[in-house]
């Protein structure tokens, strides 16, 4: 990165490398638009410097690398804000005597701004090919404009996080500011999310090859653990304020059985390392909350997922006695230690895992919380080759 760049320019650019997310929807454009290079600049009004890029066609631009902001149309772009779509330089009567596709050699270029959630200008999220495309098409405007706002949400909550873990390590003991921040962060995240969702939904039914499947269904397997993250810090916040966990209990064996089927088919989806055996059935009414409980099967699942041995099968069991409900989630992993086990179920407990996806330690809080209040309990057990979560209540 080059040295002459401020201390402003070379945070931004770290930021944007903090988004996991941004290399797939590179990846994703040059998949749908045909094009070779794509790029997120950051654009001042004396500096165009390169935060991120994919590059297939030797452009040569990497992180911190810049371009003379006059030779460049995010120059244009800066000053006005509307995005540029150009099919075919040579074909375009405003264009083929520009001076930037002549300098740089590129026949199709597509540029959308990105603002920041104050309104500011930040950059351009870009692509560019030396031969034409089709670019003048609602998907593909709609697809660029969509990860434009991504970008800024992403980058607003990368600062306001790290604004807020700045304030945690002066203010240990603010409660209060913790159990904020988590409730804004948690709901300005949803409608985001359900985008991210979304897009990769349409983008999965359309004829794209094999390889952009397979980042877009990163994307979105991205977003269900995003929305399994969500879920537990909304219910750690209200724990943390007295409200703790409410229950819609009802009687609907068959409404159970398919919530908990639903939530192993998701983990399927994401999870192509694990085997995934069940046994779920009842011969007796249980009454409970059906989306608590499948949330609780969620977060035991996704534990045995990043914390078991992947040459092996986890096994969920679903069943009532005469007067229990019992779901068992076991996988095959390395004994838990027994300091560790004694604190497993406070919050922000974390172990160190086999695929090291540490996550923010609340998804078995959470679980053991919803246990309580059902007025059952979450024991684990872990011996050599075999951990067990027990999950149960009375009937």
């Amino acid at each position: 990165m080059s040295t002459n760049l401020s201390v402003d320019i070379q945070k931004d650019i770290a930021n944007i490398s903090q988004i996991s997310s941004i290399p797939p929807m590179l990846n994703v454009i040059c998949q749908s638009t045909g094009m070779r290079f794509a790029a997120i600049a950051r654009v001042t009004d004396k500096k165009w410097v390169t935060c991120i890029s994919q590059d297939q066609i030797n452009f040569g631009l990497k992180p911190g690398d810049e371009l003379e902001l006059e030779t460049t149309l995010c120059n244009e772009i800066r000053q006005h804000s509307n995005p540029v779509i150009i099919d075919n330089v040579p074909e375009s009567s405003k264009y083929c005597n520009h001076h930037t596709p002549a300098k740089y050699g590129f026949k199709s270029y597509i540029s959308f701004p990105i603002h920041r959630k104050d309104g500011s200008f930040f950059g351009t999220l870009c692509a560019i090919d030396p031969e034409p495309a089709k670019l003048e098409n609602e998907q593909t405007k709609n697809l660029f404009q969509l990860y434009a706002e991504l970008i800024s949400f992403h980058l607003d909550s990368i600062e306001e996080l790290n604004h807020t873990k700045d304030l945690l390590k002066d203010e240990k003991k603010n409660a209060n500011l913790r159990e904020t921040f988590m409730a804004v962060l948690g709901h300005d995240l949803r409608n985001p999310l359900m985008s991210t969702r979304l897009c990769a939904d349409i983008l999965l039914q359309k004829d794209i090859n094999e390889d952009a499947k397979k980042y877009v269904s990163s994307i979105k397997s991205s977003s269900f653990r995003m929305q399994e993250l969500i879920d537990n810090l909304l219910d750690f916040t209200k724990s943390e304020l007295g409200q703790g966990i409410s229950l819609d209990l009802e009687k609907s064996n068959d409404k159970l059985e398919n919530a908990l089927k639903q939530v192993i088919q998701e983990i399927e989806t994401t999870d192509s390392t694990h085997e995934i055996i069940s046994d779920i059935s009842f011969d007796k009414h249980v009454s409970c909350d059906t989306n608590r409980v499948s949330q609780l099967l969620s977060n035991l699942l996704s534990n045995a997922v990043k914390h078991g041995f992947s040459s092996a099968p986890i096994y969920i069991n679903a069943n009532n006695s005469e007067d229990q409900f019992v779901l068992e989630v076991i996988n095959s992993s390395d004994p838990i230690p027994e300091h560790t086990i004694k604190d497993i179920f406070k919050p922000f407990t974390t172990t160190k895992s086999e695929t090291k996806k540490d996550g923010l330690g609340l998804g078995l809080y959470i679980a053991s919380e919803i246990a309580k209040a059902h007025n059952g309990k979450l024991e684990v057990t872990s011996v050599k080759d075999k951990t067990n979560f027990k999950f149960s209540m009375p009937l």
